[in-house]
């Protein structure tokens, strides 16, 4: 096989999806590729993928290249750190079966994965799983014990002018499934109405099933600039000491925002303002809550994850659920609209049949003689 394309470059896959054009063959640098940055690969219809590293290193089992080869995206895998440098945006490359070609001359090698190999790697991993659920086992309890102030009050919430309590809250994460959970959900979020909380990139995934997040939270690394536009207020993640790399995109922005110094991950502390600020009850699309989750994340831990969830649980669910459980209600008022809908057909042969005409005539004689009128 030969694929001949322009390529696209970047060490980060979700940077490099919002530049990536269909036909055109990515070049990433992403060890143990996870599942939503396959999802985002394959929305962008690419001609092939080039990964510098291991689409599966072997330390979990990770499934995002299986998903890109069923979706029929070829897959050069390991072609080294050096593929970085000596391919640049819009070179034209050939892959072949040999190795990496630009200008008629052999720039990298790399092999391609086939959904065989790449199932045994998978199959592989489960060896390696006991190991790495005991280092993760580890990690959370040691970094538990530093971060427990997130939840004892350390790290006061930020005051919102969005009004919270009493109301139901969906917090939405770019996480694994989160388009379908979503969509699951419709009928539950045009009903409720809950307040709408975006996680960077999932007030994206509002935004484009036209939904306008009511906050957004994060670091503000993967969100795009319609959506921190849309009116939404906006909270910037910082570091515990105050430091927040993403305070400057938003006022560049010429957009207002508040800080909320905290460890954890943005969607803890998205969790953490919808409880605080007294939400009756919290709906989670594609958060992060399994060891697998993080791994793809690329955390050794999920302390803080741990802790927001011993604190927010007892009104925190999962949107999986809701779709199961939630069920529109016929009202009294969708009765009447039916009933009103089915008089129209009627009156409109009334007033054309002679008839039937003739006939209600008669009927207001007859009320006339019993009235006496």
């Amino acid at each position: 096989m030969v694929i001949k394309g322009r390529a696209k470059v970047d060490e980060r896959t979700k940077n490099l999806v919002k530049r990536l054009r269909a036909h055109e063959i990515a070049v990433i640098d992403h060890a143990d590729l996870d599942e939503v940055a396959a999802e985002s690969l394959i929305s962008c219809r690419p001609r092939a993928v080039v990964n510098a590293s291991a689409f599966i290193t072997g330390r979990y089992p990770n499934t995002g290249p299986l998903t890109l080869l069923r979706a029929g995206v070829p897959l050069i895998d390991e072609a080294g750190p050096a593929v970085m440098k000596k391919i640049r945006d819009g070179d034209e490359i050939v892959i072949a079966e040999d190795g990496i070609y630009r200008g008629g001359r052999r720039i990298a090698g790399g092999a391609w994965l086939t959904e065989e190999i790449a199932l045994a790697k998978i199959a592989a991993t489960k060896e390696n799983l006991k190991n790495e659920l005991a280092k993760f086992v580890d990690n959370t309890l040691n970094y538990a014990q530093r971060e427990q102030g997130l939840i004892l009050g350390d790290y006061p919430v930020p005051q919102l002018r969005t009004k919270i309590h009493g109301r139901h809250a969906l917090v939405v994460v770019r996480g694994q499934g989160y388009h379908e959970d979503i969509l699951a959900i419709k009928s539950y979020i045009d009903e409720v109405k809950p307040v709408l909380i975006g996680v960077d990139g999932g007030a994206d995934a509002l935004w484009e099933l036209g939904y306008r997040p009511d906050i957004i939270v994060g670091d503000m690394d993967s969100v795009s600039d319609s959506a921190l536009l849309s009116g939404a207020e906006i909270v910037v993640h910082a570091y515990p000491d105050g430091t927040a790399p993403g305070l400057k995109r938003i006022q560049n922005l010429g957009l207002p925002a508040v800080l909320y110094p905290a460890p954890g991950t943005s969607e803890d502390i998205a969790l953490l303002i919808a409880y605080e600020n007294g939400a009756e009850l919290i709906v989670a699309v594609g958060t992060h809550s399994n060891m697998i989750d993080f791994l793809e994340k690329g955390r050794s831990g999920m302390s803080s994850t741990f802790l927001v969830r011993l604190k927010v649980g007892s009104i925190l669910v999962d949107a999986k659920g809701v779709s199961k459980l939630y069920r529109q209600r016929l009202r009294l008022r969708h009765l009447a609209e039916i009933f009103l809908a089915a008089l129209i057909p009627l009156f409109i042969v009334a007033v054309v049949s002679p008839a039937i005409r003739n006939y209600i005539k008669l009927l207001i004689m007859q009320l006339k003689v019993l009235l006496r009128i």
